[in-house]
């Protein structure tokens, strides 16, 4: 396999994070890479330790080289690789959880977050991390997002999950479904409702139709299940419709992602975690890109776990990670033009 490179300030359309290295991480990462044209391979890094690669490029059967990033030369047989090594004496053992693990996976982002941030890269793709993992590391994030909401200073994120049938954005993610009504506030959803916008007006759409999805039964049933629908959510739609977006809400949820689904919107605004992931995960589980907005960089991911009960096995599918580098140069494409 030829991966045609240049000097070594060559500056590439993606940088792919290893995940945690217990996990799949490597696997569909390697398994991406040996997919790709090599035009692809060559606008293309990946950030790890280089031994890990390795032994997951060899348990698939693909002839990967992986190189340092500071020593690629034009035309060599390599994959670029932004080293964050296993420290010595750590132990990560395959398909569980550990600190090491967790680490690896943390200072994988940070370095990747580094060499967008020095211009090196456009858009980060991350492959799966473990939180719990995370967490026994030390670092107590709640998962890529705001991980890297705090690694970039940004005072907020919002999690897309986007499909070529439906696409959500979240009001909240990863906090308790309490807490999540708590979040339903005017505020919040006028800026989720503008990063969404902003989002798809970057990939081209001129005039995005977005729908706000109720929170209660029934948008409250005027006020029976609750008063949320009409005290938070009806008056933000208002505002934003005087600021000129095509918004429509609240809408039940029960209708209003089936409505997606068919064209009549470009975008469903969710008000808690499982409201959105559940309707989309249905439709399209194997391709669903998750992708965050409202950083100062762009980011996707696959919107899948570590699957330890297969990691290291030879039996991860790629179709998502696949998905998600095709949604990552598409992004590197906007911003180019």
């Amino acid at each position: 396999m030829t991966i045609s490179t240049s000097e070594s300030n060559q500056r590439y359309d993606i940088v792919i994070t290893m995940g945690d290295p217990a996990g799949i991480g490597p696997e569909i990462i390697c398994r991406a890479l040996s997919a790709m044209s090599a035009a692809e391979r060559a606008s293309a890094m990946v950030v790890g330790d280089p031994a890990i690669y390795r032994r997951a490029a060899a348990s698939i059967g693909a002839e990967l080289a992986f190189v340092p990033l500071d020593q690629v030369e034009s035309g060599h047989d390599c994959v670029a690789v932004g080293v964050v090594e296993v420290p010595k004496g750590v132990e990560i053992p395959d398909g569980q959880i550990s600190a090491g693990a967790g680490d690896m996976a943390f200072r994988c982002v940070q370095k990747a977050v580094e060499l967008v941030q020095a211009g090196r890269a456009q858009v980060i793709v991350t492959a799966p991390l473990n939180k719990a993992a995370l967490h026994e590391a030390g670092h107590h994030y709640d998962g890529h997002t705001g991980m890297l909401a705090s690694l970039t200073g940004a005072p907020s994120s919002f999690m897309l999950l986007a499909s070529e049938t439906l696409s959500t954005l979240h009001v909240s993610t990863h906090v308790s479904l309490r807490d999540a009504i708590d979040r339903v506030t005017p505020e919040r959803i006028i800026a989720t409702v503008e990063a969404g916008h902003a989002h798809l007006v970057a990939l081209g759409m001129q005039a995005p139709r977005i729908a706000v999805a109720g929170l209660n039964p029934h948008c409250g049933e005027g006020g029976i299940f609750g008063d949320e629908d009409s005290r938070c959510i009806a008056p933000a739609v208002e505002r934003l419709r005087e600021q000129g977006f095509d918004v429509s809400g609240p809408i039940s949820a029960d209708t209003v992602f089936y409505r997606a689904s068919k064209g009549e919107f470009d975008l469903v605004i969710a008000q808690y975690h499982d409201q959105g992931h559940i309707p989309v995960k249905l439709i399209a589980f194997d391709t669903t890109v998750n992708v965050s907005l409202g950083l100062p960089l762009q980011r996707t991911s696959v919107d899948h776990g570590t699957a330890f009960d297969i990691a290291w096995q030879g039996k991860a599918d790629a179709t998502n990670m696949g998905s998600a580098i095709t949604y990552a140069r598409r992004l590197a494409r906007g911003a180019k033009a």
